[in-house]
């Protein structure tokens, strides 16, 4: 029997056994990323830059396809809450539809303007050839990363971790196997470059597709009626779409974010910079894994709580997860720190991007207890239907300050990349206590109506 009712019981517990399989999955997540790049960087510097590159553009897509399943997730866990279990069917059906439509769409947009960002952030020649290729093979597949974002979701509100951890890890061996066989073309098959590792990560997600959906029909005993005509209603595809879109603009301001970084870096600096703080990039995300299990765990307790009208328990699981995140972000920091040149150097041993992946990551380390407070601060808002404060933090993180940190400290003080490093950390930091008083206000707000 499924146990998905987080309206009662300890909630460090279930903060505990819902982040675990999370955290635990997105590491295979990463690692996957951590193999794609460890091939790029092997294969040349220029691959490597290529593909640095194209994760901001990559991540659009991300953006877009993960804001849609927050937003049907954090309604999903407000309709368990109240047990609404009319709403949860037609949200279940409304959800995916609008994932396959807008997924379609950005396969046509993506393929066809992804060049034009590429030169946009400076790529050119082979920097370009590499991250083009990669780019194009990766948009070519947003169905099916929008379908298993859409299934997490429906999953995931009910407390269900389990399955999209095991996808997870699944799919890094897999693509530990992929990955060399489209590269590199053994045993005959053709030798693809930046564009195997994007066709090694589509069959993946094809995969993935396969596997959840097997899981939902087990474990949420969906069955095609509840794709009926009639239950498709612009209301609810306008309350998804009111939930998710705040929160696909501010995923959409990160990947801004990052084509503002990438822009300056190459400012001051050139390719190795760039491949550098790609490399350092990913270590970054298996640090911050625990901010996002945590992230999924409180906006699905928090949501479920609020649905019920438990306001003390949103409080509660919003000073639990900030507690426990913290706690471990503390010991990611110290095991960063000391360690910051031999992890860079497992994806690129070139002098130069050692030393600037490095060098960025003993300045950012200073950030990840910041992480933590935004990701919590963000779920525990998304989950008392407050989506909006998202998009404010997001143009004040990643358009706003940075633009004026990176201009004051990079080049009118001249501090070039160690002044983009600092002003990285200095605007983590003010938006992490802006984003904490929001959510302090709004708790009490809704404390004091109640």
């Amino acid at each position: 029997m499924i146990n998905d009712d987080f309206t009662s019981g300890n909630i460090k517990k279930q903060l505990l056994t819902m982040a675990i399989p999370v955290s635990v999955g997105l590491f295979f997540n990463t690692m996957f990323n951590v193999v794609d790049t460890f091939y790029a960087g092997r294969l040349s510097t220029a691959s490597l830059a290529g593909m640095s590159l194209s994760f901001s553009i990559f991540f659009i897509l991300i953006a877009i396809v993960s804001g849609i399943s927050t937003g049907l997730s954090a309604l999903l866990s407000i309709a368990h809450g109240k047990k609404d279990y009319g709403l949860v069917g037609s949200l279940t059906s409304n959800g995916i539809f609008l994932t396959i439509l807008i997924s379609l769409i950005l396969t046509i947009i993506g393929f066809v303007f992804s060049p034009d960002l590429l030169r946009l952030l400076g790529a050119e020649n082979e920097t370009l050839a590499e991250g083009t290729r990669y780019v194009r093979g990766i948009y070519a597949g947003t169905l099916f990363f929008g379908l298993n974002s859409a299934m997490n979701a429906l999953l995931s509100s009910r407390g269900i971790t389990k399955p999209y951890r095991n996808f997870l890890i699944i799919g890094f061996f897999l693509n530990l196997i992929l990955d060399p066989l489209f590269i590199y073309g053994p045993f005959g098959l053709p030798r693809l470059g930046t564009l195997g590792v994007a066709i090694a990560t589509v069959v993946v997600q094809i995969v993935g597709n396969i596997y959840l959906g097997y899981k939902c029909i087990k474990l949420l005993k969906l069955d095609v009626g509840i794709f009926d005509r009639k239950t498709y209603t612009v209301e609810v595809q306008t309350d998804i779409l009111s939930q998710g879109i705040p929160a696909s603009l501010n995923l959409m301001t990160i990947a801004i974010g990052i084509f503002m970084i990438n822009y300056f870096i190459y400012k001051h600096g050139n390719d190795a910079s760039i491949a550098g703080y790609g490399a350092a990039m990913r270590i970054e995300q298996i640090a911050l894994l625990p901010a996002l299990g945590l992230n999924t765990a409180a906006m699905t307790i928090a949501g479920q709580n609020f649905g019920a009208g438990h306001i003390e328990r949103v409080r509660a699981t919003y000073h639990e997860a900030i507690k426990v995140g913290a706690i471990i972000m503390t010991v990611a920091m110290i095991v960063v720190f000391p360690l910051a040149p031999i992890l860079v150097g497992v994806f690129n041993q070139e002098k130069e991007v050692v030393f600037e992946g490095a060098r960025y990551l003993r300045i950012d380390f200073l950030a990840f207890n910041a992480y933590i407070i935004l990701n919590v601060c963000l779920s525990i808002l998304q989950a008392i239907k407050k989506p909006r404060y998202a998009i404010l933090i997001g143009v004040y993180r990643q358009l706003l300050m940075p633009f004026a940190l990176f201009t004051l400290l990079g080049s009118i003080l001249g501090m070039g990349l160690v002044g983009i490093w600092i002003g990285i950390v200095t605007t983590t930091w003010s938006a992490a206590i802006l984003t904490l008083f929001i959510t302090r206000y709004e708790l009490n707000k809704i404390i004091d109506v109640r």
